[in-house]
Parts: structure tokens; C-alpha cells; sequence
């Protein structure tokens, strides 16, 4: 097969560009009003006991259908494995990236390149201030010094802000990913931020990722295959060894496991 020119190139990334703002435009057209709390808490409570034993592609479906345009994928860039699972169920879906101003080059990289060639649509979610903004307020390296505030400010406040627009959002949270995760379930409600949490991949395995996404050619932060096999800020996130917890380079030395998006 000949590689594609860079007009042929252009036009394709062009077309990909036209078919997502035709869906916004269609979305637009069509919109939906938030159910109210109390209807969301029911909903997750019942689903949470339906969907127990967990089957991807079939709790994928039931979201389409009961949340449609309404959900939102949580994607930090490792991989594009949850957001492209997702999009074969609801092609476009908003997927919302934690733009915290410390990220690894690589990791904007796979957020550019998942833009450009997937079916979904990029949310990129900010903090309220700048990296600049906060060092001046409250002192440069803020997350060596207080990591629980760096966090809170640069990624718990901003998701919080942007869910209340959804009725549902996805992670790719994983029982395998640590102690602390092991009784993830596949559907829960999330007093904390009021909407429906969907866990489509609690039960896969790290391998099953990789697989995954060897057999659909899906984007992988490069990352991945260089010792960090949970990546998060720059600052905070180091290599891991042979046999180490894969979480083990996530805020290493200090005591702090989770960035309290889901706890």
C-alpha cells in the first residue's frame, strides 16, 4: 500500500475535522435536559445491582441509550483504549482531558494525536489558574510541598466544575490498578460529584489493555513501553521497576496513592 500524500493527508484529517463539528451542530440541535439528582441516584442504584457481573459491550449499549450525549469519558492520555471502546458505542463522545499544566510532552502528544484521528470529541478541562497564577498565590513547586492541594486545585475543582453538564461519566479505573481499587464496580453513583459512575473496564487486566489495543491499532502514550505504566503529571510520576506496583512512581516518597478523583 503507497503512504498517502500530505494533501491526501490533509484532507482526510480536514474531513474528520468537518464530521465532528456535524455532530456538535446535530447535538446542538437535539440537546437533552439533565435529569435531576435524585432521578440519576436512582438510576445508578438500580444499574449497579443489572450490571453486578459486568460485561463491557453490553453496559456500553445500556449507557447510549439511557445517558446518550449526556456522558463523559475521563481520558488522562496513558492510552486511548477507554475512549475508543466507548466511541463504537457513542461515536464523537465528549472526552475530557485534565489540561493541569504539568503534563509530560509525550502525554499532549497523544492527546493531539488521539484528536486527530478518533471519533470523539476533546474536552480539554482547565484549572481556573494558570501553573504562573498559582505560584504566585501560594509558592512555586506547590505539589513537592502540599500534592493533596496541587491536586485539588489542578484537576479535583476543574472535573467537578465541568461534570455537572453530563448525567454520566466513564473512567477506565481498573480493580488490577491497585489495593485500593479492588472492589471497583462497574456502575456506581458518585455522591461527590452527583451523576452516574460507569467503570466499563474495572475488570480488565493491564495485558487485556495492551491487547486491546494491539488488535485495533489504538494510540498509546509512548510512555507506556519506556517504565511508566501509570502516568500522571510530570513532577509527580517517575519510572517504575521490574515487579513494582505499576502505581508505585505515582507520587513516590510521599504519602499519597490517589489524586482523590475517585475517592
Amino acid at each position: 500500500m503507497s503512504t498517502p500524500s500530505l494533501a491526501e493527508r490533509r484532507e482526510r484529517q480536514l474531513a474528520h475535522e468537518r464530521d465532528r463539528a456535524a455532530h456538535l451542530a446535530q447535538r446542538a440541535e437535539i440537546s437533552r435536559t439533565r435529569r435531576t439528582t435524585p432521578e440519576l441516584r436512582v438510576i445508578a442504584l438500580e444499574a449497579e445491582d443489572r450490571f453486578a457481573d459486568g460485561d463491557t459491550d453490553t453496559l456500553l449499549s445500556w449507557v447510549a441509550e439511557e445517558f446518550g450525549d449526556l456522558t463523559a469519558v475521563a481520558c488522562s492520555m496513558a492510552d486511548a483504549v477507554l475512549p475508543h471502546v466507548v466511541a463504537r458505542h457513542i461515536p464523537w463522545v465528549d472526552t475530557l482531558f485534565l489540561e493541569t499544566g504539568y503534563h509530560f510532552a509525550e502525554t499532549v502528544g497523544t492527546r493531539d494525536a488521539v484528536e486527530s484521528s478518533m471519533q470523539l470529541t476533546i474536552v480539554d478541562v482547565q484549572p481556573r489558574q494558570s501553573v504562573a497564577e498559582q505560584d504566585a498565590q501560594y509558592g512555586e513547586r506547590l505539589f513537592e510541598r502540599d500534592p493533596a492541594l496541587c491536586c485539588q486545585l489542578r484537576k479535583v475543582e476543574p472535573l467537578t466544575e465541568t461534570l455537572g453538564g453530563y448525567e454520566a461519566w466513564i473512567t477506565g479505573v481498573r480493580r488490577d490498578d491497585s489495593p485500593l481499587r479492588a472492589d471497583t464496580p462497574f456502575v456506581t453513583w458518585d455522591e461527590k460529584n452527583g451523576l452516574v459512575k460507569i467503570n466499563p473496564l474495572a475488570d480488565w487486566t493491564f495485558d487485556r489493555v495492551l491487547d486491546y489495543a494491539a488488535e485495533h491499532d489504538v494510540i498509546l502514550n509512548p510512555l507506556l513501553n519506556d517504565g511508566y505504566p501509570s502516568i500522571g503529571c510530570a513532577p509527580c510520576t517517575r519510572r517504575v521497576a521490574p515487579g513494582e506496583d505499576p502505581r508505585a512512581g505515582r507520587w513516590a516518597g510521599l504519602d499519597k496513592s490517589e489524586c482523590g478523583l475517585h475517592t
